[in-house]
Order: C-alpha cells, then sequence, then structure tokens
C-alpha cells in the first residue's frame, strides 16, 4: 500500500511539471518547487577533462554491469569545455558531471550560477603528473622547467630590458646538454585542464626562474602571467585537440616530437614512450605520489547536486568511484594509471561525496 501511494504521488508531482518547464529554474532543494521523476532509463551523462576520461570510463562500464542502471555516457570535452556544458542548465538532457583535471575557477562557478547550477559537489578522485614524451628510440630528455620555459615561451627577454620572439628553433638552442634536435611538441588546446596545469606547473615556475622574468611578477603580476603563460604558435607547439591517443600516434611517426599528456597515457604506452625527467626526477607512480616529480596535479569529478533527483543512478555511480575496489591502491582504477590519495584523504573524500556537500556548504 505505501509503495502504491508513493507512485501515485510521483505521477501527480510529475504531472504537475509541463512540457514547457524551464529546469534552470527549479530549486530541488525547496519543498515547494516542482520535482521530476527520475527515469530509470534516463543515463547519466558525463562530460570534461580527457585525463580523467579513461578513469571515469571504466567506472562508468563497471557501474552499468552491476546495477540496475544504463552505462553513463562519457563525452571528452576537455575541462573548460565539461564546465561551459555542465553549467548550462539542471535536468536529464543537461551533463550531471564532469571531469576535471584542475579545480573549477570561479569564473566558471559563476558560469554555473548564471546557468541556475547552484549546488556544485567536489570530489577529488587522486593525482596524476603531466609528461613530456617522446618515442622509446628518440633522444633522452632531462630537462628544467626553466628550459621548458624557454623553448616553449612565445616570448623570452632580449637582455635590454625588452622582448624577442622565441630563437630558439632546436633543444641544443635552448642548452647545451640537451639534443640537438627540433623543438617539436604537440599539446592540448587552450580548453583543457593538462593545458592549464602545464601552463602554470611548468611554465610559470619556469618563468620565475629568469631573473627578468622574476622582476617582472614582483612590479606586475598580471604581465608576468602573460608573458610567462603565452605559447609560442611559429609551429613549434601544435594544438592536437583533446585526445591524447592522437598525440602518442604523432610520437610515433615522427621520432624529433614531444607530447604533453597526462602520466596515464604514458603509463599505458610504456612499450613505445617514455618520459623525460624534470629537474633530474623521472616521471613515476612513485614520484609523483610523493610530490617529488615537479608537474603533478589533483584530479576531480564535480556533480551537479540539484540533478540527483532529476536523474536515476548519481549516488550509485559516486559511490562506485570512491569505493575501495575502484579507487584504493589495489584497485581497477590504478591499473589505468590513476596515482591514489592517502587512506585518510580517500575515506574523508567518500564520506564527503557520498554526502553530497555542495562547494561551500562544508563544516
Amino acid at each position: 500500500m505505501r509503495t502504491l501511494c508513493a507512485m501515485f504521488g510521483l505521477a501527480v508531482l510529475v504531472a504537475a511539471c509541463s512540457p514547457e518547464t524551464d529546469l534552470s529554474e527549479i530549486d530541488v532543494s525547496s519543498g515547494s518547487a516542482p520535482v521530476f521523476a527520475a527515469s530509470p532509463d534516463e543515463r547519466i551523462k558525463i562530460v570534461g577533462s580527457s585525463t580523467v576520461a579513461p578513469f571515469s570510463t571504466t567506472v562508468a562500464e563497471q557501474f552499468g554491469a552491476i546495477s540496475e542502471f544504463p552505462t553513463p555516457i562519457v563525452e571528452t570535452t576537455g575541462t573548460g569545455g565539461g564546465f561551459k556544458a555542465f553549467c548550462n542548465g539542471i535536468g536529464p538532457d543537461h551533463p550531471s558531471i564532469s571531469n576535471a583535471s584542475r579545480r573549477v575557477k570561479e569564473s566558471e562557478i559563476e558560469l554555473c550560477r548564471k546557468g541556475g547550477v547552484t549546488e556544485l559537489v567536489e570530489v577529488k578522485i587522486g593525482f596524476d603528473g603531466i609528461v613530456l614524451a617522446n618515442a622509446k628510440g628518440a633522444p633522452v630528455l632531462d630537462l628544467t622547467k626553466e628550459e621548458i620555459f624557454r623553448a616553449l615561451a612565445a616570448e623570452l627577454p632580449d637582455g635590454n630590458g625588452g622582448w624577442q620572439e622565441n630563437p630558439n628553433e632546436t633543444w641544443n638552442d635552448v642548452a647545451d646538454h640537451l639534443p640537438d634536435m627540433p623543438i617539436l611538441v604537440s599539446g592540448p588546446p587552450p580548453t583543457s585542464g593538462t593545458r592549464d596545469a602545464f601552463a602554470e606547473l611548468a611554465l610559470e615556475s619556469g618563468a620565475e626562474e629568469v631573473a627578468e622574468l622574476a622582476a617582472l611578477k614582483e612590479e606586475d603580476k598580471d604581465l608576468f602571467g602573460k608573458k610567462a603563460t603565452t605559447i609560442r604558435n611559429d609551429g613549434k607547439w601544435i594544438d592536437s585537440g583533446e585526445n591524447d591517443t592522437a598525440i602518442v600516434q604523432t610520437l610515433m611517426k615522427n621520432s624529433d616530437s614531444i607530447g604533453i599528456m597526462g602520466y596515464s597515457f604514458l603509463e599505458q604506452n610504456l612499450d613505445r614512450l617514455k618520459g623525460a625527467h624534470v629537474g633530474g626526477i623521472a616521471p613515476t607512480f612513485s614520484n609523483i605520489a610523493s610530490g617529488e616529480y615537479g608537474i603533478s596535479r589533483s584530479m576531480f569529478f564535480y556533480v551537479k547536486k540539484q540533478n540527483v533527483p532529476l536523474v536515476s543512478g548519481i549516488e550509485g555511480y559516486v559511490s562506485e568511484f570512491t569505493q575501495e575496489d575502484a579507487w584504493g591502491p589495489t584497485g581497477y582504477l590504478v591499473e589505468k594509471g590513476l596515482i591514489p590519495l592517502s587512506e585518510e584523504d580517500r575515506e574523508a573524500e567518500r564520506e564527503h561525496a557520498l554526502a553530497l556537500v555542495p562547494m561551500g556548504a562544508e563544516s
């Protein structure tokens, strides 16, 4: 009887909502707001980072196989592109989860507010390193962050108080100990979280090692940021889209090429690729987990809490992703290259995730 009453009540609530209702105007946290029934056939839509996508896809497939819900749809759009889609509105037609290889920006939170998305649940899933990889048979590279900056920056100090277009044509032009091979780097586009993290962790840090740039940072932080992170556009850097697999294929075809990618893609292609050392430190699982490798970052996914009552299975997906058999040290995501959080942090993140605590509402 209670089940029948519940079904009847749900039907009434659904009937109360006309097809023309604007989902972005619904406050699902309010008892007086209309509530849309979650259809068991509605698939969870996930967008965002190409680096996080392999982990998300693996969890989605596992979740679809062991639960009553259909396998979620995972679309690779890049972190920035993911937030644009994610923040566009509420309801089954909009993504419920956005993968990110960096923390959400304040400008993206504001974009969400404009789209009516006001309750974002942030879940940190682990760590990743950004690697500069090349083919197994290509020259070995051991780079400093300053050398990475000098190779890829659009402009460098000219020694007379001004700026010049980057004159370095080969890695040997950058530093005598580097091989005499052309600078040719394939990397992610501006919409990518990997690109953002690389710019911050490698290029900005490298720029700080250049005396003129260090002085500029003290005088004008905005101009420093622009000079430090603007990548040359003379053909030495090639935007390769959001598909890291395409970068791997490029490296196989040209031994002079270097690719910027997440550690997980290197780890999956160690039979064909190797990663450059940065400051003498190899991009390995243990070095990234310890923080010793200098170009490493946290990874996240964001849940649209307002979609939880509207799309079936979101809570189950979050639970599957954050259980030990998935993201723990011996979990199936480690086999895909995920570098886990500490046990203490995993416990805290899982508790936070399952409680669906929105950003800004943490106790």
